[in-house]
């Protein structure tokens, strides 16, 4: 192995990331950031813009749990991106226009990797000997470009260190698990991040094997917690701010186009309406429109910044859903109030169709690798998205609940792919 600092593990996460570091005794420790806006090893992957002469072309920013509180600081005077990840794999994404200055995938990935590591006080200032990091096993987006993913993450990792690898998330968090078993097995892993499901089947030979872990399979698919999160929106605000209404044009009664909806369901694109040109679009609708209050409340909502506190409170009442069987969604901002009641049972119903597609997903894994399921040992579920029960009945009922297992929803992978980085046979993990 390279001479240098231990070997990392990047988790990027849509919605956090998280940094390990290999130990060089077989083991590795978290990252923790200081301050106290912190939340110890957890790194909101989100940034916050500000117009200021100091910054890069006058414009500064921040990063992580700093970038929320600079964000509720000054909403109005900022500009507020998370899940910037999504659109890694999208041809179509070319560039994020944040004050009038364009910023293109890797331009906002390097100035979070800075801010990460000045708050990481001190402990990522070595370059490190290796660092593996996470990558999907399919990126999020509806024609997902791999090619053009992996040239963006290099340009975002670039000098970041100084021998690089890539290795499937689901196969971090296997790797974690791993190192709790002390009988051989094969360990079926489900990671459900925010933008994506990923599946990855292993062998895992006994302690003290050469070659503890094998890669058997893998599988993956561009829906997860953000897709649960905008069938929420789609039903609780959506129908609130315009949607299913209609305008007129020329004599004739239309559809609001539902591009607006889905950029403001998404929270990668809502982030970017706050601009010139789509609020005359919305205001222009807003005259001939059937039901003009509604659209009112779409530009109120866009115009005040309020993306953030909605999604927040679609992410807490989702929360809340995996704990109770009924839940009520409260929102006030920008003019704006909401509040229903929401079941569990309305919640499963709007993803059962998202949950069919995960469970295909699982089937392919098993059939990569030629497994029947009674084949695995052991399951291990990771991720937020994992403690929703509707998730974890699909593994009870292929597998039963004896052979689940679960836990460190948020912080399996890092420690897994900084134990891989420590591995011989590092390349051999690496896609």
């Amino acid at each position: 192995m390279d001479k240098g600092a231990p070997a990392l593990g990047v988790d990027f996460g849509t919605t956090n990331t998280v940094v390990a570091q290999a130990d060089g005794a077989g083991d590795s420790r978290l990252v923790d950031f200081a301050g106290e806006a912190s939340h110890g090893p957890v790194f909101r992957s989100a940034l916050c813009f500000w117009e200021d002469d100091s910054g890069w072309n006058g414009v500064a920013h921040e990063a992580g749990p700093w970038a929320i509180e600079e964000y509720l600081g000054s909403p109005l005077d900022s500009r507020f991106v998370q899940s910037f990840k999504t659109v890694a794999a999208s041809a179509t994404f070319e560039r994020a226009l944040i004050f009038g200055k364009p910023f293109r995938f890797e331009d906002l990935g390097q100035r979070f990797l800075r801010r990460l590591v000045g708050h990481a006080g001190g402990r990522l200032d070595a370059r490190p000997s290796r660092i593996v990091i996470g990558r999907p096993v399919q990126y999020a987006g509806a024609r997902p470009d791999e090619a053009l993913a992996r040239q963006r993450y290099d340009a975002m990792f670039d000098g970041f260190g100084t021998s690089i690898h890539y290795v499937y998330e689901p196969l971090g968090a296997a790797y974690s698990y791993a190192a709790q078993l002390t009988e051989p097995a094969t360990i079926l892993v489900a990671d459900f991040g925010g933008g994506t499901t990923d599946f990855s089947i292993v062998r895992v030979a006994e302690p003290g094997t050469a070659r503890r872990c094998v890669p058997l399979s893998s599988a993956g698919i561009g829906i997860a917690g953000d897709r649960f999160d905008q069938r929420l929106m789609d039903r609780l605000v959506l129908p609130l701010i315009g949607k299913g209404t209609t305008y007129r044009s020329f004599g004739k009664l239309l559809d609001i186009p539902g591009g607006y909806f889905a950029d403001f369901a998404d929270w990668s694109r809502l982030a970017l309406m706050r601009n010139r040109r789509t609020l005359e679009e919305l205001r222009r609708l807003q005259r001939d429109a059937s039901d003009p209050k509604a659209v009112g409340r779409m530009i109120a909502l866009i115009e005040n910044e309020q993306g953030f506190p909605l999604y927040d409170a679609v992410g807490r009442v989702k929360r809340e859903l995996s704990q109770a069987e009924e839940a009520f969604f409260r929102f006030e901002g920008g003019g704006v109030s909401i509040a229903a009641p929401v079941t569990r049972a309305d919640f499963e119903q709007w993803i059962a169709a998202d949950l069919r597609r995960i469970e295909e997903t699982m089937e392919t894994a098993l059939d990569r690798a030629g497994m029947d399921p009674r084949a695995i040992d052991q399951v291990f579920l990771t991720g937020g998205s994992s403690l929703i029960p509707a998730i974890r009945a699909i593994f009870e009922r292929r597998f039963g609940g004896e052979r689940i297992a679960s836990g460190n929803e948020l912080t399996s992978i890092a420690h897994g792919l900084a134990l891989i980085g420590e591995q011989s046979d590092v390349a051999e993990w690496s896609v």
